[in-house]
């Protein structure tokens, strides 16, 4: 048996190391806010994929498109419906879409992919129409919404699969699209409809199987030292022309055309003269392929120098589950398309066509560049006086060599878990007068990650459920004026305030959660919004964003001891729980550390103290330690017991000293006050409870939760022992050579060997059921001991259960940690 207990220990080694070591370069949520029924949440039966959004402020409303129907939502309440269009599409759409291989009842329906705004009560709406797309316009006049009913192609507008990835953009008059023109969706598009439209060539060197997800606009005319004109800027994924590998690599590129693109007068005839692209560089710290953009957003500021582009990145691989975002200036994707080397297609021996940088002549205007002072003053005005030889060479090299490189050098953050898929960004204004970009990001299960950098140190503030199931979050959107945020999925739409502030309930909550939104304020002792305070108001509110220094708050209230009756032999479980995801648990018994060995089982929820005898009496502190901005580090005490010696009913109810505990900065501190004793204790052999004190600061419904959470982590904890102790056995029999080794040596009689044996090596027979109890004592038990045991079963279940029995404890006895299991 030692050698079993031997090699199980090495596995749990291997575990520790290899799951248990941090990694500082992966953002955790300091705080995670479980899904909350007052949510504002939109849904209506059997309507599905709110995807589509668009905010009128001042309208009041929020446009919703979802699969065949859009509505008008109250936009400070989106539980409220103002109205609503439902456009269906008729039997003889959905059977011609039945009748081409897709599904009836799932692609052949009317998705709405495109809304956008034209005038002050005009729409502009786009759906897929069962693999027909079609477009119309929707007024808001006098609370109605309503479809003018000129309906008209919407082929390239809007994409004929309902799930295909694709963006568009309003600008003016004028319809930015990106997505295919045909059935089979083979056929991508970068289009412009207007009075003069423009298309990208249809040739792989310009659109190579992509995915489009973003696009927007950038007005760079304004104030140009040379004469430059707006540009729309576009983000996509696509199949790589520049990597030389057997099979097909996707890259995330950033394209551009400008807004006065009229097209060529004889090469490029109604094509864009102007259509650019670069890869995006977002490495991810692990070696893997390129990573593939999911959504942008641009954050823009009173100068477009300075506008920067926020994208979420995903890893191509299913096996990894690393997300990131990056940041990108204007400014750096425009000097790489003003001042950039192109890249070239030459020939080699295999016959296959390799991408290098082109080292030849660029001709003069250069080629890709809009219409700016350089050009004009060689005599061309538009587009249409572009040279052939300018033409030709941007129409065979649309690739620059340069990567776009992010604003930090590489990823902002940096995310494991589930995958990150939208976001947008808010400029908030902080008491410090300084503005910062709060980040607002979906995921894949259903939450929002709220996070924001501070001098290179990324933050995650909080993270938020949004829906009680987990469903990918497909879309958001953010009303900064209104403070609200707005997220889409498959099964419904949701608004939530940007902060709550009255979730940090003292000011060292509040100092320390670092949400630039909020502040706490002395006056009213509680966690206030910054927009009811100016920077003159110093005095009276308190905010530490990069530094976290809460030295300002006043000192917490102590921490009372919570008695405990200590019967020897008996398991004892103390409850601690921590008030953030970034903290640490530390526990002390007399001034001295504890940490998880064969008398000490220290978890998430709390310490297990196994098979306590008469030296174990004392106080335990259970303290939360955080680290704040990496070079401070906060000691909250959290939980305070005394542990006494239970000496029978006839001898409790005396008067004895308690403790309370306050926090600080150091490790400890404690002070002694007078206090009521315990009454009368439980009966021996039992997991004990804290005594209903009047001074127990824990609920009973607390205690409650507390529990089910920490028994069923000591319940996975001893399954999964049990597992590596099987495990370390098989290694051992293999590396013996023969199973004759597998006998082990009798220690008594066959019966008692047989029966050790199947304790350690049956894995049936131990998870069972196990139950957590010292001995049962003899005589009769008090009527009114209430007091319970951990019981853990082998199907997942767990509850207190009176005066069980366990039969061994000695499998716990090498866990050094609980990241062990």
């Amino acid at each position: 048996m030692s050698l079993l207990s031997a090699l199980s220990i090495v596995w749990g080694l291997m575990l520790h190391v290899s799951f248990a070591a941090p990694d500082d370069q992966y953002c955790v949520p300091r705080n995670t806010v479980p899904f909350q029924n007052e949510l504002k949440l939109f849904r209506e039966d059997g309507i599905f994929n709110y995807s589509t959004m668009l905010l009128r402020d001042e309208l009041g409303v929020l446009l919703l498109g979802a699969r065949e129907a859009v509505y008008a939502l109250d936009i400070n309440d989106v539980s409220v419906r103002k109205s609503a269009v439902y456009w269906r599409v008729t039997e003889e759409k959905q059977r011609e879409c039945t009748y081409k291989g897709k599904h009836a009842e799932v692609e052949c329906r009317n998705y709405i992919r495109t809304l956008h705004r034209v005038n002050d009560t005009t729409m502009y709406v786009c759906g897929t129409n069962a693999f027909s797309p079609t477009c119309d316009y929707m007024t808001f006049v006098n609370g109605q919404l309503r479809l003018k009913g000129k309906q008209e192609e919407g082929k390239g507008k809007c994409p004929f699969d309902p799930f295909q990835r694709y963006s568009s953009l309003m600008v003016g008059n004028d319809l930015y699209s990106a997505t295919s023109i045909n059935f089979l969706g083979s056929e991508p598009v970068v289009l412009r409809s207007s009075d003069l439209a423009l298309r990208t060539e249809f040739k792989s060197s310009w659109l190579s199987e992509p995915n489009f997800v973003y696009m927007d606009f950038v007005g760079e005319s304004v104030n140009s030292p040379d004469g430059d004109d707006d540009k729309v800027y576009m983000f996509f994924s696509e199949n790589a022309m520049e990597y030389d590998f057997y099979s097909k690599v996707a890259v995330s590129r950033v394209a551009r055309v400008c807004k006065g693109d009229m097209g060529g007068q004889r090469t490029l005839q109604r094509k864009w003269t102007s259509f650019l692209k670069a890869r995006l560089d977002c490495s991810l710290p692990e070696p893997s392929l390129p990573p593939i953009v999911q959504d942008v957003f641009l954050l823009k500021d009173d100068d477009w120098r300075n506008n920067v582009f926020y994208a979420v990145f995903t890893p191509q691989s299913s096996l990894s589950q690393v997300s990131a975002v990056c940041a990108y200036t204007v400014s750096a994707i425009r000097d790489i398309f003003n001042e950039g080397k192109f890249k070239t297609p030459v020939a080699v021996e295999t016959s296959h066509v390799k991408w290098v940088m082109h080292t030849g002549d660029v001709p003069v205007p250069r080629p890709g560049a809009c219409i700016n002072t350089v050009a004009r003053k060689l005599g061309m005005n538009r587009s249409l006086d572009l040279p052939d030889k300018t033409l030709q060479f941007i129409r065979d090299r649309p690739l620059m060599d340069e990567a776009v490189h992010p604003l930090t050098g590489g990823p902002l953050l940096l995310k494991k878990g589930a995958l990150l898929t939208r976001i947008v960004v808010d400029s908030v204004l902080a008491l410090d007068g300084q503005r910062y970009a709060v980040m607002f990001i979906g995921t894949e299960n259903g939450y929002v990650q709220k996070a924001v950098n501070y001098d290179g140190e990324m933050f995650i503030i909080e993270e938020i459920q949004l829906y009680e199931t987990s469903v990918p979050i497909s879309i958001l959107r953010l009303s900064a004026t209104k403070g609200q945020l707005y997220a889409g999925s498959a099964s419904g739409a949701v608004q939530m305030a940007v902060s709550n502030c009255s979730r940090y309930e003292s000011c060292v909550d509040c100092v320390l959660a670092r949400d630039p939104y909020c502040c706490w304020d002395f006056s009213s002792r509680s966690c206030s919004s910054v927009h009811s305070f100016s920077s003159s108001s110093s005095n009276s509110v308190i905010q530490s964003l990069k530094e976290g220094n809460i030295s300002q708050c006043p000192q917490p209230a102590p921490v009372a001891a919570v008695d405990f009756n200590l019967v020897p032999g008996n398991n004892i479980q103390l409850p601690c729980q921590l008030h953030s995801n970034l903290a640490q648990v530390l526990w002390r018994f007399s001034d001295q550390t504890l940490h998880s060995n064969n008398k000490y089982y220290i978890y998430s929820g709390g310490l297990l103290l196994l098979r306590a005898s008469e030296s174990d009496a004392g106080f335990y502190t259970c303290s939360s330690v955080e680290q704040i901005n990496g070079k401070k580090t906060y000691n909250r005490t959290v939980a305070v017991y005394r542990l006494q010696l239970y000496s029978g009913p006839e001898e409790g109810g005396g008067t004895t000293p308690s403790t309370e505990v306050t926090n600080s900065s150091n490790s400890s501190h404690s002070g002694t006050t007078a206090g009521p004793g315990p009454g009368p204790g439980p009966g021996p052999g039992l997991v004990l409870e804290p005594d209903p004190t009047p001074e127990d600061p824990v609920s009973p419904e607390t205690q409650s939760d507390t529990s089910r959470v920490t028994r069923l982590e000591v319940a996975v904890g001893l399954l999964s022992l049990l597992c590596l102790s099987l495990m370390g056995v098989l290694f051992w029999i293999w590396f013996q050579g023969r199973w004759e080794c597998f006998k082990l040596p009798k220690r008594a009689t066959d019966s008692e060997a047989k029966r050790q044996s199947a304790e350690y090596m049956s894995i049936p027979n131990r998870t069972s059921e196990i139950k957590l109890l010292g001995p049962e004592p003899g005589g009769a038990r008090s009527a009114n001991n209430n007091h319970s045991a951990v019981e853990f079963k082998g199907n997942g279940e767990h509850h207190f259960t009176p005066m069980a029995k366990i039969s061994s404890l000695d499998g716990l006895g090498y866990i050094n940690d609980e990241s062990e299991i």
